[in-house]
């Protein structure tokens, strides 16, 4: 189910996700659901 709007992932999800984008044997599909997780992480510093 997608996320509406005003709604983000958490601190530790994006951790996590980060994780999974940068371990080269994650397979293409987690690497998918943790880059669309990433996206919904409001921007840094505003």
């Amino acid at each position: 189910m997608a996320k509406g709007k005003g709604e983000v992932t958490s601190a530790k999800a994006a951790t996590a996700a980060s994780k999974v984008l940068r371990d080269p044997k994650s397979s293409k599909a987690a690497k998918s659901a943790a880059a669309s997780a990433l996206t919904q992480r409001p921007a840094k510093g505003k």
